[in-house]
């Protein structure tokens, strides 16, 4: 999916370290904790580049998870300092998609875990698709030098 020696000026990483609550009793992250890290830098990177979520929820819009595809290569353990990558692939009317990848702070060059999120814009009232805001497509679509510190 993402080779990290392609990483450009133009991804985003959002820094996580791993803490006793997202680890199993081994020490190890817990697979469902990977996609808890993937929505946090997701947010973030929106949020970087100008977009706020919360105001789309006072106009009645939502943006849920439509689809996803991960891939684990490797274990993540207790205190890790962790990337977590982020790299616009396809801007639909309704929704987009990321790539997304995890890496040690200490070792960029190896991808702990991978994937590919679409994330669809829906209406609060209803649950039915809508078209993504302009603000939000203008948002995703630009480039911008955002690597979350």
């Amino acid at each position: 999916m993402h080779n990290p020696a392609t990483i450009g000026n133009n991804d985003f990483f959002w820094p996580i370290r791993v803490y006793l609550e997202d680890t199993d009793a081994g020490g190890i992250v817990f697979y469902a904790n990977y996609l808890k890290f993937f929505e946090r830098a997701r947010t973030e990177f929106v949020r970087q580049a100008g977009f706020s979520m919360r105001s789309k929820l006072a106009e009645g819009l939502s943006f849920v998870v439509h689809s996803l595809e991960m891939s684990y290569k490797s274990s993540a353990f207790l205190d890790d300092e962790l990337l977590v990558g982020v790299e616009v692939e396809v801007l639909r009317k309704t929704n987009f998609t990321v790539r997304q990848w995890l890496v040690r702070k200490s070792e960029p060059e190896t991808v702990l875990a991978e994937g590919r999120i679409t994330v669809a814009c829906v209406k609060l009232e209803n649950g039915k698709p809508n078209k993504m805001p302009d603000d939000l497509q203008n948002a995703l679509s630009g480039n911008f030098d955002s690597r979350g510190k």
